[in-house]
């Protein structure tokens, strides 16, 4: 007997793979290109029809981009931004998810909380400034305190609820095995649970920048906040928009980071999306 020899792909089927359709990634990206070109087309030729007080136009605001940068006014602006957001969403991290940990986890611990949790959650935070002001002035502290104060509650709120949606047979599982209370906690517990942490990390950080932004324009007028008053109050609507896009690229970079991060501790997640 001879050994059947293994099969080849034949030309025909070479090229047929070939004029297969792209792959959805590359599709979406250039759908994702396409669409910001066209929005910012369509923006600069309506924005020139506006008057300048009202609308500005990507062309007029790159200029004045460059203009802020070239004297470090945008720069020292949003180091001072950065300092408060990224020290804030530390903390707001750190405490929401050790809360949101106990809370789901703990009937008793949940009982007593969960009607403070629900309350300062409800409360809207321009009813609370006054209060920061009169308790911490209008420093660095108020600033801080109002972040967290906004950027806590998401992170906590999705991580108690990926707690309590673990499986209870799992834990179960674990129990019948002779696990301890901290081996279910970091063995079935928290990967079950990291996909609801990450996500509230991912509505915390747009929470962050809203807290930064407000406490900037009512306690310390510094950072971004500041540039945004001043570029207002002065009727320079091109300027005004500078430090509102770099908000808005911020919140998309630190979101990326963080879905990022979400591949990398949790690629199971990622699999399953797929």
């Amino acid at each position: 007997m001879t050994e059947a020899s293994p099969q080849t792909a034949t030309p025909n089927e070479e090229a047929i793979e070939e004029i297969g359709p792209p792959p959805r990634s590359y599709r979406n990206h250039l759908l994702r290109i396409a669409s910001f070109l066209t929005v910012m087309i369509a923006w600069e030729l309506l924005g020139r029809q506006v008057a300048p007080l009202f609308l500005s136009y990507p062309s007029a605001i790159a200029a004045a981009a460059l203009s802020m940068t070239a004297d470090g006014e945008l720069i020292q602006g949003l180091l001072v931004s950065l300092e408060t957001l990224l020290l804030a969403f530390a903390i707001s991290a750190v405490l929401g998810i050790g809360l949101g940990l106990a809370i789901g986890r703990y009937r008793a611990f949940e009982a007593t909380t969960d009607w403070l949790v629900n309350a300062l959650y409800a409360t809207p935070l321009v009813a609370v400034i006054p209060l920061v002001i009169l308790w911490l002035g209008l420093g660095f502290e108020a600033k801080l305190f109002i972040v967290i104060l906004l950027a806590i509650f998401p992170i906590l709120i999705n991580t108690a609820s990926g707690v309590r949606n673990v499986p209870e047979s799992l834990i179960d599982v674990g129990t019948a095995f002779a696990a301890t209370e901290r081996e279910v906690f970091t063995k079935i517990i928290l990967p079950a649970a990291l996909p609801y942490m990450m996500t509230g990390l991912r509505l915390g950080i747009g929470r962050a920048i809203i807290g930064m932004v407000v406490a900037e324009f009512f306690t310390a007028i510094t950072g971004l906040g500041a540039l945004i008053i001043k570029y207002g109050n002065q009727y320079d609507t091109a300027s005004m928009f500078v430090p509102i896009l770099v908000l808005m690229g911020l919140g998309i970079l630190l979101t990326a980071i963080v879905r990022r991060a979400e591949i990398w501790i949790a690629p199971w997640k990622t699999t399953e999306d797929e």
